[in-house]
């Protein structure tokens, strides 16, 4: 019998990959990325204070048609680091990323530091296909965000951010036991902090 969960993810990714495709080929693309990466900074000022500056901070290297949070890397003044996949089933691993570091392909074609430097992430930049008000996203499928979240939460706190086009926004994302929410959602047009 096939999971009715699955199958309703499997058609949400459609849609909203042809909605996140969309919102990319804009041609204000450049301002909504500079809206939404100004938010990051206001979400760490707010959770953290003095130390903002300071915090470990996970992003990604964007790839297809995801909003590209280098703005927001670049200017974060503590380390960042970006995700490696280094196995099916397994939560991700983080390794340091500068301005200029030497990257490489990883998995799925990701993009990732050459130099192995390992930190552990205090917030996140999440990507993902569609979000909703009550904090859960949809990602490609492989669950490696959820493990990374679950795992890291065990550990002591950390910031979720989810990072996405307004137009990526489900009125509800199907999720299962394994599903994390999210703290909050950051888009070009503002945050939503789920209740």
């Amino acid at each position: 019998m096939t999971d009715p969960i699955a199958l309703h993810k499997k058609a949400l990714r459609a849609q909203m990959a042809e909605r996140r495709a969309a919102a990319f080929a804009a041609p204000d693309l450049g301002q909504q990325v500079q809206a939404a990466c100004a938010h990051i900074g206001r979400v760490l000022a707010d959770s953290f204070g003095a130390a903002a500056q300071a915090v470990v901070l996970a992003a990604y290297m964007p790839m297809r048609s995801e909003l590209d949070p280098l703005p927001a890397m670049q200017a974060h003044t503590g380390p960042v680091c970006v995700p490696v996949i280094t196995g099916p089933g397994q939560a991700l691993e983080f390794h340091r990323w500068h301005e200029g570091a030497e990257m490489m392909d990883g998995p799925f074609s990701a993009r990732i530091p050459r130099a192995h430097d390992p930190l552990v992430p205090q917030a996140l930049i999440v990507p993902l296909l569609a979000f909703d008000r009550r904090g859960y996203r949809l990602g490609y499928g492989g669950g490696f965000y959820d493990r990374t979240l679950q795992s890291l939460r065990a550990q002591g706190r950390v910031l979720a951010m989810g990072f996405a086009f307004d137009v990526q926004e489900a009125p509800q994302v199907p999720t299962d036991g394994n599903d994390q929410r999210l703290d909050v959602i950051v888009t070009p047009s503002g945050l939503i902090w789920p209740q």
